[in-house]
Order: structure tokens, then sequence, then C-alpha cells
């Protein structure tokens, strides 16, 4: 799927947008007594989605927030080198792309073939980053 395929699917400047806006949906003031990951997914939130780096998209996908926004932004990192690196290891956003629950990928079956396509062939790249790699979504 190309970037004009996955705007098609998305509302019109959805990357000049935030989670917020798109999901029309605004979290309560933070209370102060939060941890920090709470504070920055809060933050993140309202991040517009064009400036997300790695690790952003790191931390959101791993805490399943926005995925229907930020997965399209993760495939497009990934494509472009699929051992991108948040803060932590090389290969870590695509291990969190990896652990986003199965029933996400059969909403979005298009998703999935994309990563699926992107990782045929590596196995043993894989499996060297000891990232797991399982094939949870089945063609029809």
């Amino acid at each position: 799927m190309s970037k004009k395929e996955i705007q098609i699917k998305l509302e019109h400047n959805w990357r000049f947008k935030t989670i917020e806006l798109l999901e029309k949906d605004v979290w309560p003031i933070l209370s102060g007594e939060e941890t920090t990951l709470i504070k920055r997914c809060h933050a993140l939130r309202k991040k517009v989605l064009n400036d997300f780096t790695v690790e952003d998209l790191r931390i959101m996908i791993g805490q399943n927030i926005g995925l229907d926004h930020l997965v399209p932004l993760a495939i497009e990192v990934i494509s472009d080198d699929l051992f991108a690196e948040g803060d932590y290891y090389e290969g870590d956003l695509l291990k969190n792309v990896l652990n986003i629950a199965p029933r996400f990928w059969a909403n979005n079956k298009i998703y999935w073939e994309m990563i699926n396509s992107m990782l045929t062939g590596r196995l043993e790249e894989l499996s060297d980053m000891k990232i797991n790699y399982k094939c949870f979504y089945e063609k029809s």
C-alpha cells in the first residue's frame, strides 16, 4: 500500500491533526500523580502526527493508543528501515507493531499484508534481532 492509498483510507490531512482531533476524544485532565508514561501518552495525544518520532510511535503503539492512525505511520517508517529504533534498541518499533493484538490486524488486513510482505524472506534477521514473528493473520 502506498502513502496515497493509506491517505485515501484515512481522513483528509490526517497527518496534520492530533489523535485527540482524529478520534474526537479528549482525555480528562491529569491529577499530577500519574506515571511518566501516562503523562507522556496524554501529551502525545495532543501532538500533530506529522511530528511523531520513532520513539513516539513506539510508545503509543506499545500502549495500544491511536492504532488506526499510528500504524500507517509506523509502516512507512519500517518500510524504510525495518529495524528502526526508538530509545531502547534496534527494531523496538517493529517489535511493538508485531505485538499488536490479532483483532486489530483482522480489522485492518491490508496493513497486515504490508507488514507480512516486508518480513518475507527476513525471518533469519528477525531471529538474530530476537524479534518474534508469528503469522497470526491468514489470508482468506
